[in-house]
């Protein structure tokens, strides 16, 4: 009893105690807040990812593509059993987009995925991420009257009723423009001298432009018609930015109702490039903005119509990729090497993985990186644990004559170093549990915390038009709590090891002589 009453007497009389605790206080609280931030980090960018990613894909190497779809998905349901939720197949081709803004031509590197609407959202929940309501459920490439980014401020007005409006805009400026001509011929003719050049059509500031040729000789109307729809992510048509009064908003290049143009290759040997007018007919926003800036979709059929993947003697359909989406808990691994080996590689072309061996770089650089951080923290700690070092040797000194006592009376070489570790125990678990609350309160009220300190250093913490949240995602792991305290305790408790044996070892004579 003796040894617990001596241990709370030090702790209550030695305020040097005190920075020992504060030490591993803020050791603890640190490393519970940087793992719960880097933890709902991971998991919103894991839950990104698996939104547009199936479970397990299948890409064929082939230009061609696999033929007969039907053949192979009867294959994978025999080799996944009841583990296949869903299934897919898609098209999937690099191509170049071509928006047309106030008289200039943007262009970007797209993958342009042929999705079939209706199977798509059974291995991912890439509707979610529609902007018209009536697309997150079935999406759908056919334009709306109006509605899109109904829950967005900053989104301009689109679908039917702005392209009617701008087609109509855009005829009575084709118009002007020929009626400009026909007078400048008309005077030309009167005076002899030869007609004025021509007015380029494309400089005009006008998204519809582009298809006015078209309008007169192929009687396409766009107040009235659509081309194939495509579904854009709304990086790819525009840019982030913030405004003099610090709000951040988008600046759209095109939106729903615009057309543009896609060039890709086709699917023969003899590979040529295919340019397509699409009409913008919805955006996705996951807010990733490596699949933000590249993917676009557009019917399965209309794409293998128009890659040629469609064998004219039997209407046999290619595609490109199969995409699988399995029952919660199923082994990933297991079920993309069986696959492999029904489809063997010296046989198919084809590669088979799952989305985390797809997106393998960019998940172990995470881990690495929080296992880079811990080891950090640790250190603060680590740090605290030679500060208890150095207080205990210095109690050890300053209690030699006690000791000596203490030993004199019966205390046995154990009962004295149980009293120093019993000490280190006690700071370990005060500091730690003090640290446990720091830390649990720091995490509940980061984003209030996160507002303060943009208030009184007028710098953003994180900025929007870099990360794309609206708030920190926290998530707290009790295992991973667990385990920085018993960490944060051991180190106490061994950093009174040494002060403790050497306690221990004193002879009771000398301690009382020294004095």
């Amino acid at each position: 009893m003796y040894r617990w009453v001596l241990c709370f007497r030090y702790l209550r009389t030695r305020y040097i105690a005190l920075a020992s605790i504060i030490s591993v206080t803020l050791g603890v609280a640190t490393l519970i807040v940087v793992n719960s931030v880097m933890a709902g980090f991971s998991a919103e960018m894991h839950k990104r990812m698996n939104e547009l990613l199936s479970d397990v894909v299948i890409d064929c190497h082939s230009s061609g593509g696999m033929p007969d779809q039907e053949k192979h998905l009867e294959r994978i349901r025999q080799v996944t059993g009841d583990k296949l939720v869903g299934a897919t197949c898609s098209v999937h081709v690099p191509a170049m987009l071509g928006i047309e803004h106030n008289g200039q031509l943007i262009t970007k590197q797209i993958n342009l995925i042929g999705v079939d609407p209706k199977t798509y959202g059974d291995v991912s929940d890439f509707g979610r991420c529609l902007l018209h309501p009536d697309n997150r459920e079935t999406a759908s490439f056919e334009l709306y009257d109006n509605g899109y980014g109904s829950d967005r401020k900053d989104f301009p007005e689109s679908g039917w009723v702005y392209r009617r409006a701008w087609a109509a805009y855009q005829k009575a400026y084709q118009n002007e423009i020929r009626e400009a001509e026909a007078a400048r011929k008309a005077a030309g003719n009167a005076t002899g001298a030869s007609a004025g050049p021509n007015i380029d059509s494309f400089g005009s500031d006008g998204l519809f432009s582009q298809v006015a040729e078209e309008t007169r000789s192929r009687e396409f109307d766009p107040q009235d018609e659509q081309h194939c729809g495509i579904i854009l992510g709304i990086t790819t048509c525009s840019t982030r930015y913030r405004d003099p009064d610090g709000e951040v908003g988008d600046y759209f290049y095109c939106r729903p109702g615009d057309d543009v143009r896609v060039i890709f290759p086709n699917a023969g040997d003899d590979t040529k490039a295919l340019n397509q007018h699409f009409t913008v007919v919805d955006l996705y926003e996951s807010g990733m903005s490596e699949y933000d800036s590249t993917f676009a979709f557009v019917p399965l059929d209309r794409l293998q119509e128009f890659r040629g993947m469609v064998d004219p003697s039997t209407g046999v359909r290619s595609i490109t990729t199969i995409q699988l989406k399995l029952a919660e808990g199923t082994d990933l691994a297991e079920v993309r090497d069986a696959l492999r080996r029904e489809f063997p590689p010296d046989i198919y072309a084809y590669n088979i993985q799952t989305w985390r061996d797809m997106q393998g770089p960019l998940l172990a650089a995470v881990r690495l990186e929080t296992t880079i951080l811990n080891v950090l923290l640790f250190l603060i700690i680590a740090v605290a644990g030679f500060g208890i070092l150095a207080t205990f040797f210095m109690i050890v000194v300053e209690k030699t004559r006690d000791i000596g006592i203490l030993k004199a009376l019966g205390a046995s070489n154990a009962g004295v170093m149980s009293i120093f570790l019993s000490y280190g125990l006690l700071l370990g678990i005060a500091g730690s549990g003090v640290g446990l609350l720091g830390g649990l309160a720091f995490v509940h009220y980061i984003n209030d915390i996160a507002g303060l300190i943009e208030k009184i250093t007028g710098q953003e913490v994180f900025d929007p038009t870099v990360y794309y949240f609206n708030s920190i995602p926290t998530i707290i792991y009790p295992t991973t709590v667990v385990w920085v305290m018993i960490g944060a305790v051991a180190i106490a408790v061994m950093a009174s090891v040494l002060p403790a044996l050497r306690a221990a070892r004193m002879h009771p004579v000398m301690a009382l002589r020294y004095e």
